[in-house]
């Protein structure tokens, strides 16, 4: 069976409170078991990251740049690109799911792949952002359900493995 997968996105330049809350996602998602992917730099994507190693979980990171290097320090796959931001459609791809902290156009983008690939989008809402501006939303007349509104990291994680009908 191939590894869980949940896509974690959001901004590379955020507030304390927001790099708090994303490294408590990166935790929930390695103490469930599923593989954490990102875009792979700083911000909310390292926070996760971080998260999640201190609970000895995976990381992913896909990268705009062509360089490895560029990954922040706690990926343990980086893939280079080179493809800049259309790398946003292969975070949003990647994972079985997508959860979405605050973020800017880069967010947006990434939460319209993810939902046009019939993907479950959770946006953890006290995150702010494109996040919580399209909680509860539809984004178009595609799919019957709305973007997931969660209220804390463990209620965002616990969604998608609901949404996912994993154990």
């Amino acid at each position: 069976m191939p590894a869980r997968v949940i896509s974690v996105i959001g901004g590379s330049d955020s507030s304390p409170a927001n790099l708090d809350l994303a490294e408590r996602v990166g935790v929930e998602i390695a103490r469930r078991g599923a593989v954490l992917c990102c875009g792979g730099l700083g911000g909310i994507m390292e926070a996760a990251c971080r998260g999640a190693k201190r609970e000895g979980g995976q990381t992913l990171g896909i990268l705009p740049t062509d360089v490895k290097e560029h990954a922040n320090e706690f990926v343990d796959i980086a893939v280079p690109t080179g493809l800049g931001y259309a790398r946003n459609f292969l975070v949003a791809k990647t994972g079985d799911a997508v959860i979405a902290l605050d973020g800017s156009a880069g967010t947006l983008s990434e939460i319209a792949i993810a939902w046009f690939s019939n993907k479950p989008v959770i946006s953890l809402v006290p995150s702010g952002g494109w996040a919580a501006k399209l909680a509860g939303e539809r984004i178009d007349d595609r799919r019957a359900d709305a973007i997931y509104a969660a209220a804390s990291p463990e209620e965002a994680v616990e969604m998608v493995f609901q949404a996912m009908n994993w154990k």
